[in-house]
């Protein structure tokens, strides 16, 4: 599995920690460093089932900077995985990419079930 998280980030740290309580190995990549390709986000997207509006860090400085919330209604999905692709900073995380499933933003509850299912 694919973990993707931004290093300073308290819930990224949080994230990591679990899964390593939970004996899960993963792959790790800084959003910032390494930001995600547009073709990778939009087979995330894909692979989410969810909207793309979802992938965006709408409590980041960068969104806020660019006003993006009264932007991104007006946007389409090719757009926003332009401006994702941009920054690594605008990408909500942490990321957990797996065969089957995306996981944004840590939620352990989520996470459990998710991988629960997903490790059988």
């Amino acid at each position: 599995m694919l973990f993707i998280c931004y290093p300073k980030c308290s819930t990224c740290k949080k994230a990591q920690a679990w899964l390593a309580e939970q004996g899960i190995d993963v792959t790790v990549r800084d959003i910032k460093s390494d930001r995600p390709t547009r073709e990778e986000l939009a087979k995330w997207h894909f692979q989410s089932g969810l909207p793309l509006k979802k992938f965006f860090n709408t409590s980041g400085q960068l969104y806020r900077e660019m006003a993006l919330k009264d932007k991104l209604p007006a946007m389409s999905d090719d757009d926003m995985l332009d401006l994702l692709a941009s920054d690594g900073m605008l990408v909500k995380r942490p990321l957990l990419i797996g065969n089957d499933f995306v996981l944004i933003g840590f939620k352990a509850e989520t996470w459990q079930v998710m991988l629960s299912n997903a490790l059988q």
